[in-house]
């Protein structure tokens, strides 16, 4: 073993491993034993690798003793959302139906190129039960834990995939976000993550919740891994019907760039409304940071929320039929309930919901003529308690999981990429700040992020640092 402490973030793993300062599976080993030592007071994992995991570290020690070249990611431990296949293990997406399914006999797309780029995967994450969730709480492999309270909720759907990184089990992770599930478990978890544009990274080989919504992305405790994780999992695939056909457009030298020639506005109006005082105090203080002192009211905001609600729900519903009819005793009877109403949704209803997104993604261009990037709160508050189901929004009490995402939804709604951001200060929860920024902008997004987090907005993370 390594006399001196292992190193913790993506890139410094990846350069201890390919300067041969530290083994693969010396990392791996210290990963899994950390997991294996701490998960079950968490409850980010579902499933563990560790034979794979192993053999990916050992394979990547052999070439590099070999004198082959190592890829980017090489040696860095990872873990995947429970709805990527994962070759040799059943994709639960969360469900008790699903883990009935035989085991997949190839990983999903981005989980092969991790792979491919050197990186080694530890497990399969817990996560809502068919990623319609906003808590993190499992009705059938329990909660995952908020690592930075375990009396709170991690948010949802990507639950454990928050919780795996706030916990220090793995550098990185990836997980989905159709309405706000990386945004919202970042923001509560105090990490850095990132929803692409739609249609940027291919969906291949993962299981489904509402197909005109769903995005995939990273999440980490910095900036710098984020960008170094997307840009290896970027690139067309023609199996992915909206994957776009766009060359790699990498990002982590981008984000050496600074603030210099961006525009950058605050959300004002709806987005303000329902926030309490720490999440627009997290705004304000990093609006403060970045000098952005433009106000940017966007028209037809809540009617979008709405809206994506309404597809969100036939869509999902949709793809549930059968199981509802064959086997609905076997779902959480919360998920089951929202997805029978989703059913029984009036079809005129969603193709109106249809329509009106094509006339906000008309709004959106129009803004971004004005600002290149827009900062918005996340979340409506920090992690709420484990089980609780009401919160208190705009002096109304409120069912918690249906309005978690009220600050998320309209901007997956036309697919803009975004990065997440933790603010916060030293003992305090950590509020969460969305870097909205243009279609196809993720260097904006980052760009910003970066001098948000080298100006020091999330103090807990760097004085843990």
């Amino acid at each position: 073993m390594s006399a001196q402490p292992l190193p913790s973030g993506a890139r410094e793993i990846a350069r201890a491993v390919q300067h041969g300062d530290v083994s693969a599976e010396e990392i791996a080993r210290a990963a899994l034993d950390t997991i294996a030592a701490r998960d079950a007071d968490i409850g980010a994992f579902t499933d563990i690798t560790v034979e794979r995991a192993l053999g990916e570290a050992r394979a990547i020690d052999t070439a590099r003793a070999k004198g082959g070249t190592l890829g980017a990611l090489a040696g860095v431990p990872y873990a995947v959302k429970n709805l990527y296949d994962v070759a040799g293990i059943s994709t639960r997406a969360g469900s008790k139906i699903n883990a009935a399914d035989p085991p997949k006999t190839a990983d999903a797309l981005l989980v092969s190129r991790m792979a491919t780029a050197g990186a080694v995967l530890t497990g399969a994450l817990n996560m809502g039960e068919y990623a319609y969730d906003f808590t993190g709480e499992n009705a059938h492999y329990g909660p995952s834990r908020n690592p930075l309270d375990t009396a709170r909720m991690t948010g949802g759907s990507s639950g454990g995939s928050a919780a795996a990184v706030a916990a220090g089990f793995v550098p990185v992770s990836l997980g989905s976000d159709t309405n706000g599930s990386i945004r919202v478990p970042a923001a509560f978890c105090g990490l850095y993550g990132l929803k692409p544009t739609y249609g940027r990274l291919p969906r291949t080989g993962t299981f489904p919740f509402c197909d005109s919504l769903d995005h995939l992305g990273p999440f980490a405790r910095s900036v710098d891994d984020i960008a170094f994780v997307y840009d290896a999992l970027q690139g067309y695939d023609p199996s992915d019907p909206v994957c776009a056909a766009r060359a790699v457009e990498p990002v982590t030298a981008a984000i050496a760039k600074g603030l210099d020639g961006l525009r950058i506005g605050v959300a004002t109006g709806y987005f303000r409304v329902d926030a309490d005082t720490g999440a627009l105090d997290a705004l304000a203080r990093a609006a403060d940071a970045v000098g952005a002192a433009q106000d940017v009211d966007i028209p037809g905001v809540a009617e979008a929320r709405a809206a994506a609600f309404l597809i969100t729900n036939a869509e999902g519903s949709t793809l549930h039929l059968d199981r509802l009819r064959r086997q609905a005793v076997d779902f959480d009877p919360e998920t089951r309930d929202r997805f029978l109403a989703g059913a029984m949704l009036p079809a005129s209803w969603a193709i109106a919901a249809q329509r009106f997104r094509r006339m906000f993604e008309d709004t959106m261009r129009g803004v971004f003529a004005q600002v290149d990037v827009i900062l918005a709160p996340a979340a409506p508050t920090h992690a709420p308690l484990l089980g609780q189901k009401t919160i208190v929004l705009g002096g109304r009490e409120v069912p918690l999981r249906a309005n978690m995402g009220i600050y998320t939804q309209p901007i997956s709604f036309v697919g803009l990429p975004v990065a997440a951001v933790p603010v916060c200060e030293p003992g305090a929860l950590p509020y969460g700040i969305q870097v909205i920024a243009a279609p196809w902008r993720e260097d904006h997004c980052l760009r910003v992020a970066a001098a948000l987090e080298a100006a020091g907005v999330d103090r807990r993370n760097r004085a843990s640092a």
